[in-house]
């Protein structure tokens, strides 16, 4: 039997892979009645959850380069769905958000997320629902802290310190 650490990255492996393939991110846009490119709906997502976010952060988050995607941003615009706005503490940087228009097509998202999680999900009680959420937030919050721990051993020694470091 494998060890727990190896069953749950291989857990998020089949997990990131539901959430990065094409064909069901066409599908999606599809039962949402919404016409979009679908390079772009990863996007629009992000910019929705971490706003107000600049091109490059949004670049690391959507593991694509800086050039492509700003010409994706820049598209995002064209079609009114995201705004680009000056940060306040450096003029020098456009920070971008939802225009109404995205954030009704945000709503739209929510919408069939909740009803494709909720047929999925229909036979768990609230008690698991909860508990998974709670978990997975806990979970989230313990790598992103280790994350920052990572980056910036490897900028400085490329070597990764300990729990403790």
């Amino acid at each position: 039997m494998s060890h727990w650490c190896d069953e749950l990255h291989a857990v998020f492996l089949q997990l990131n892979g539901f959430m990065n393939r094409p064909d069901l991110d066409a599908a999606f846009l599809a039962v949402a009645d919404v016409k979009l490119d679908r390079a772009l709906y990863p996007l629009l997502l992000r910019i929705g959850y971490a706003e107000p976010i600049g091109v490059v952060d949004l670049a690391g988050l959507v593991g694509r380069n800086h050039s492509t995607v700003s010409r994706q941003v820049a598209k995002l615009e064209a079609l009114g769905l995201v705004e680009r706005h000056v940060a306040v503490d450096d003029q020098r940087i456009r920070l971008l958000k939802p225009s109404a228009s995205g954030r009704d097509m945000l709503a739209t998202f929510s919408n069939v997320r909740r009803r494709f999680l909720d047929e999925r999900l229909g036979d768990w009680t609230i008690e698991d629902r909860k508990l998974l959420l709670d978990l997975l937030q806990r979970l989230s919050a313990k790598i992103g802290e280790v994350s920052m721990i990572w980056t910036a051993a490897a900028a400085r020694k490329r070597t990764f310190p300990d729990r403790k470091g």
